[in-house]
């Protein structure tokens, strides 16, 4: 299968790196691991050019786009490491809404997040948190059975927890479900719409700690020579970029595969889950070790994009847990 991105598509990959690069620099990393409060200018900066209503009907003010629209977006997402919650919002709730909601619940919802008035949170079943639940303004939900939940700021509690990446805010959540709270459609897609969207991210990851680390071993020199000159360091960090490329067709397969409700949707997302964190963990080790003792210390930023790495890696499915559903599809006949 030949498949490639159109202009349109690698025109907006293009705006969304810019916009990440200069409304979300690692200065504003810091600053939230440090404790400042998120205000809303990137999240309106996304609105004003419609990234938050990617996958929103033009009839509710989006763009009417899909996953493959989304999936180069949030790979952009991920070499920022953008700390705002793109995946759940966009890639989640509003695809989700937009898909399967209730006529009510379209137009209740999809004008706001288009707009950039609202943001949202997912919560799959058994995830023990869920991202940025405490400033979501709506909660999707999954009970144990599958069923998706809608639920409005109020409707549910959360309490922050803490993380080893403190610039994704994670929630323990409390919730109920109750008369007109159910969320028609598919949960199983739902929850490949967020494995999708983490392997993705993760891409983006990977590549920006691909892109320090080639930077740092083309400048750092030893015995006379760039240490990046050095055919084990050359082997290794070529092995991870051809992970890294395997990863993000495997990703890119998915979202096409989800957003045209294709039968292995749920195992094409679980196979881009699964090789993407492998990934990402591979070019984690590889980056860190080839930086040396600087890649550990706090002042590099380098920890920034290992932290959410390792983060996302168990994110919305662990590889292990994505490797179970390959082998129940593969083998659910014998």
């Amino acid at each position: 299968m030949e498949f490639d991105f159109s202009p349109e598509q690698l025109a907006l990959r293009d705006l969304a790196r810019d916009l990440f690069e200069k409304e979300s620099p690692p200065s504003r990393l810091r600053e939230l691991w440090e404790g400042a409060e998120r205000d809303s200018g990137v999240w309106d900066a996304m609105a004003s050019v419609g990234l938050t209503g990617l996958t929103i009907p033009e009839e509710h003010g989006g763009m009417g786009g899909d996953d493959v629209d989304l999936a180069l977006v949030l790979e952009e997402a991920g070499r920022a490491a953008l700390p705002e919650p793109l995946l759940e919002t966009v890639a989640v709730a509003a695809a989700t809404i937009a898909e399967s909601g209730t006529d009510e619940q379209r137009a209740s919802w999809l004008p706001m997040i288009a707009a950039g008035e609202a943001r949202a949170s997912f919560l799959p079943t058994g995830a023990p948190f869920a991202v940025d639940a405490g400033d979501a303004d709506l909660l999707i939900a999954q009970e144990p059975g599958g069923a998706l939940h809608l639920l409005r700021s109020g409707a549910f509690s959360a309490t922050v927890v803490e993380s080893e990446d403190r610039s994704r805010r994670l929630h323990a959540v409390a919730w109920e479900p109750a008369a007109g709270t159910h969320l028609p459609g598919d949960g199983r897609r739902a929850e490949a719409r967020a494995a999708v969207g983490a392997a993705g991210m993760l891409n983006g990851i990977s590549m920006r700690l691909l892109d320090m680390t080639l930077a740092h071993v083309k400048a750092r020199h030893q015995f006379g020579r760039p240490v990046g000159s050095f055919q084990a360091v050359k082997h290794r960090l070529a092995d991870a970029h051809a992970f890294v490329e395997s990863a993000r067709a495997a990703t890119w397969y998915a979202a096409y595969a989800v957003a045209r409700s294709s039968p292995d949707a749920h195992v094409a997302a679980a196979v881009a889950k699964s090789y993407a964190s492998d990934a990402a963990a591979t070019v984690n080790r590889t980056a860190l070790q080839a930086h040396g003792g600087i890649g550990f210390t706090w002042e590099h930023d380098l920890h920034l994009w290992l932290k959410r790495g390792k983060a996302l890696e168990q994110a919305y499915g662990s590889a292990r847990e994505h490797r179970r559903t390959i082998a129940d599809a593969l083998f659910s006949d014998e």
